[in-house]
């Protein structure tokens, strides 16, 4: 949700591969792409930001916290960024999602977006459950 040189953003995106790999990661067996990659990471995110209301968006504490941190008013990249990763989650219809505590409210934005979605639109999305460790 904030600029980056683009230098810096290919660095990242090589240095978060070598990373994945280095954690033992087989590509051989899964796959390994740049989502940026996928269009319809942001296609379906437009659509679930075109059912979500902002007063949910705006009580998430991450974007209260954020927000605060920049000393401004906050971006609509910032506020909608939950909404992303709502469709992150549901483009693959993945049915379990692991996440740790800071991110349990957004995942609980994914799974109210998927049930909203499917009493309008009929079942599609799978509700996603969250698998919590304890590290």
């Amino acid at each position: 949700t904030m600029p980056k040189e683009p230098a810096v953003l290919r660095q990242n995106i090589l240095d978060t591969t070598a990373a994945v790999l280095a954690c033992g990661i087989d590509p051989k067996k899964c796959f390994l792409f740049r989502q940026s990659l996928v269009p319809e990471h942001a296609e379906l995110a437009w659509i679930l930001g075109c059912l979500t209301n902002v007063p949910r968006l705006l009580r998430l504490p991450q974007w209260k916290m954020k927000r605060a941190s920049q000393k401004s008013e906050g971006t609509v990249g910032l506020l909608t960024y939950p909404v992303l990763q709502a469709a992150d989650i549901l483009l693959y219809k993945s049915t379990r999602v692991p996440v740790g505590e800071d991110q349990v409210l957004h995942l609980e934005l994914a799974q109210d977006i998927a049930q909203h979605f499917n009493k309008k639109y009929g079942e599609f999305f799978p509700v996603p459950k969250a698998i919590l460790s304890e590290l």
